[in-house]
């Protein structure tokens, strides 16, 4: 049996050695307990999400919200080099959860929302903020699902002056477009600091944006003769980083 993973938001599982007991309670403990019904002696795997684990199985049940965990095992996964960042378009419709969704399986370790000016979806006040927090509840899901001690970042939602500037402190800035000179599969990649990749809404990257990119140092790739959909093409493009840098090796 794979064991489940549960999310521990706070730092009690700093600390923790094989033998020590951890509990779990909130919403989580209530999921362990009530909906997957968990019960003694049945393996579970705890995370804070940043990076630490804790291997173990349930040593005992607390009502319906909360049970302790035995650690076995404390592992922890480094921060990833060099670390790949997805710029998103705000995609139409729930696009966006799904692109965040299918990115944290695939291994991506950040994603920032953009405002591009050619979205059709515009992310403001408290729509804005709902929406913003669906994105960050799919990457901590998906996390779990995929058993990630890591779940990626995801920012807040970014204008194209910050976007560029972030793509001005990367290693390596590139922006997918279909007319883009060079193949991102033959692009020169960095061993250590960052890879930011920008994907643009389903209009595309407007001229404006792309010299905005260009100053700040970012080039035009392309994935392939295809043109895929804005919540795929980060997916597909990650996937291919991850395997090019030898994360998935």
């Amino acid at each position: 049996m794979t064991a489940p993973v549960f999310v521990v938001d706070d730092d009690r599982l700093q600390g923790a050695r094989p033998g020590s007991l951890v509990r779990l309670d909130g919403a989580e403990g209530r999921h362990a307990v009530a909906v997957r019904r968990l019960t003694v002696g049945e393996p579970v795997v705890l995370t804070d999400g940043r990076g630490l684990g804790a291997y173990g199985a349930v040593a005992a049940l607390h009502g319906k919200d909360a049970l302790d965990a035995e650690v076995a095992e404390v592992r922890e996964e480094p921060e990833a080099r060099p670390r790949i960042t997805v710029v998103q378009a705000l995609p139409k419709g729930d696009r966006g959860e799904l692109a965040v969704e299918t990115m944290t399986e695939v291994g991506v370790d950040a994603v920032v929302p953009w405002a591009a000016s050619r979205c059709i979806t515009q992310w403001k006040g408290e729509r804005g903020q709902k929406a913003l927090a669906k994105w960050r509840s799919a990457a901590r899901e998906a996390g779990k699902q995929a058993r990630r001690l890591r779940f990626p970042e995801v920012h807040d939602l970014m204008t194209t002056r910050q976007v560029a500037e972030l793509l001005g402190a990367s290693a390596l800035g590139a922006v997918l477009h279909e007319e883009g000179a060079d193949p991102l599969a033959a692009a020169p990649l960095p061993e250590s600091g960052s890879i930011v990749l920008v994907v643009g809404p389903e209009g595309g990257v407007s001229p404006d944006e792309l010299a905005a990119f260009a100053g700040a140092g970012a080039r035009p790739y392309r994935l392939g003769r295809s043109v895929l959909r804005t919540s795929t093409a980060g997916v597909a493009a990650g996937a291919l980083l991850l395997g090019r840098t030898g994360r998935w090796g």
